[in-house]
């Protein structure tokens, strides 16, 4: 009690003549402030000018794939900033795993040292945002007249708004909120040994179905007398072969016209629809015509090994592709020379009305104390967008730009019409995979992006990764199996929590009510009481530096 008492008089000392409600407002703006240095607010301030005389450091978080061409093409565009803005100085820290990115970033969330910038994907910002204010929203800072996409005070030549592919600045909106801008874009891409094809007796269509390739694959499986397969005289074949299982799922569904999740985290991947593709996928797996990258390794060195007819992996893999592929991974005596290798669309179910994936990197900020940082991170994220960063980068691999100021430019026109001038910049195969992205970005969707959303993700790979291991270990898949699956596959990546069901369709979390008064009743009072406690030792804390002032 007398502990109480004493916050009780400090309360109303420091209150005066005011309520006991004032007292509490202006020691909020205390704790606020005076204990803790500040709270950046959601609501960033734009400041009337970039300050120049305020030296600023930025820490950048970039991912290559042990690419030095793109670590140089980073560094570059880092240097070349600084050149424009002397008063800031970029740190880069690379990564070579998305998912090293996100760890790292969660983990420094809780430490207070994020990052100022870092590439990651919508799905991690998600997570992101469960922390108070820890991105920087972007919806009024892109149209600010001076700094925002275009502004009249950027000293380098950035695109407008509008020169931003809009399905790429769609997928960086999340709860109706921009928290995001495109990086790179890729969708995934069907690798087809044609020659192989052809030596089946089948002829290559412009579109490939899903009966298509089911059909060649399973037919691919034939062998000769010597247990060798006929196709390639080698004694292993495996015709199909997927590297994602998550986007292959995805994808099947919304052929389809189904929904494996919505918007708002209602998960509706467990169900008769998805059911029946597992089965059809579970017959060819059975047959060992189709496989995965999880379960056989990568398809790009089964392919170049003539070991693989249909190879899917991303427009961004496509450096891997083909036996002239310059970043392939095994040994040239490995690879078979004589076969032709071309790139179509994903296998469709419809191909009047084909549907492909958009997916890639993309960057956000992280919000810190002084506005002159975050405007200065908002600037060098802008830079990155730029024509000379974003067409170099995309000439590594199959990516594309997400600037249709990039995609007009004729540095890059020039670049897209040269394939086949050599193995390394101008790689046909590269250049067909990056071409069919361009003229197919009005097929592409995106996937919803919710806190869990990357969890609903890696079950829809899950599903068809088991299914394919039990029947390469010859189990029985059927209806028990798949409710088994299901509920492992929940229970795995806690989709209880986000409200999952094995019922047939999804269900949202369900709604319990109302807290009981006395537990509401308890809640408050302990939050009342931690809130007196801080603020008495903030009083204290204002008090003793008041009155060492007073005696300087």
């Amino acid at each position: 009690m007398m502990f109480f008492e004493r916050i009780k008089k400090s309360l109303f000392g420091i209150a005066g003549r005011a309520s006991l409600a004032g007292a509490l407002t202006v020691l909020c703006g205390l704790l606020l402030t005076g204990c803790h240095g500040g709270r950046v607010s959601k609501s960033f301030e734009i400041p009337e000018e970039f300050d120049t005389s305020e030296n600023i450091e930025l820490t950048f978080w970039a991912k290559n794939d042990t690419n030095k061409t793109q670590t140089e093409i980073y560094e570059k565009a880092a240097r070349d900033f600084e050149s424009l803005y002397p008063n800031v100085k970029i740190n880069i820290r690379f990564y070579t795993d998305y998912g090293k990115i996100y760890n790292d970033v969660i983990t420094n969330i809780a430490t207070g040292t994020t990052p100022n910038i870092c590439i990651t994907y919508p799905d991690h910002i998600a997570t992101y945002l469960t922390g108070v204010d820890q991105v920087l929203e972007l919806t009024d800072i892109i149209d600010n007249e001076k700094y925002g996409l275009g502004g009249s005070e950027l000293r380098f030549d950035g695109p407008k708004k509008d020169e931003i592919v809009a399905k790429f600045l769609e997928e960086c909106y999340i709860g109706g909120s921009l928290y995001a801008m495109p990086y790179m874009r890729s969708t995934e891409a069907l690798y087809v040994n044609k020659t192989y094809v052809e030596k089946l007796g089948y002829e290559l269509p412009d579109e490939v179905t899903w009966d298509f390739i089911w059909e060649v694959s399973d037919a691919a499986m034939e062998k000769n007398a010597d247990d060798t397969f006929k196709v390639n005289g080698q004694n292993v074949m495996i015709p199909f072969i997927y590297k994602s299982t998550d986007n292959m799922m995805i994808q099947m569904l919304r052929q389809k016209g189904w929904d494996y999740t919505t918007g708002d985290g209602e998960v509706l991947l467990f169900n008769d629809n998805t059911k029946s593709l597992l089965f059809e996928i579970a017959d060819h797996a059975g047959k060992r015509s189709f496989s995965t990258f999880k379960i056989s390794s990568y398809p790009g060195n089964f392919l170049n090994a003539g070991q693989c007819i249909f190879a899917v992996d991303s427009t961004a893999g496509a450096t891997w592709m083909g036996p002239e592929a310059p970043l392939s991974d095994i040994h040239d005596n490995a690879k078979v020379k004589d076969v032709e290798v071309v790139v179509r669309k994903i296998p469709q179910f419809d191909t009047e009305h084909p549907l492909m994936i958009s997916q890639g990197p993309s960057m956000c900020i992280f919000n810190k104390e002084d506005p002159q940082v975050v405007l200065a991170s908002w600037l060098f994220m802008q830079f990155l967008l730029t024509d000379e960063v974003q067409i170099s980068y995309a000439q590594t691999e199959g990516y594309i730009p997400v600037t249709t100021k990039a995609h007009n430019n004729p540095e890059y026109i020039d670049y897209l019409g040269r394939g086949g001038e050599d193995n390394k910049k101008y790689y046909s195969i590269k250049l067909d995979a990056t071409k069919m992205f361009l003229d197919n970005i009005g097929n592409t969707f995106i996937t919803p992006v919710f806190n869990g959303s990357a969890s609903v993700r890696d079950a829809a790979g899950q599903l068809i990764e088991s299914t394919t291991k039990s029947m390469r270990r010859n189990q029985t898949v059927d209806d028990d199996y798949m409710e088994k699956l299901y509920s492992e596959t929940v229970s795995l990546y806690r989709l209880d929590q986000l409200g999952a069901s094995t019922a047939g369709k999804g269900r949202k979390a369900e709604d319990l009510g109302p807290l009981p008064g006395g537990a509401k009743a308890l809640l408050i009072s302990l939050g009342s009481i931690w809130i007196l406690i801080i603020m008495y030792f903030c009083y204290i804390n204002i008090k003793r530096r008041l009155f060492n002032k007073n005696n300087e």
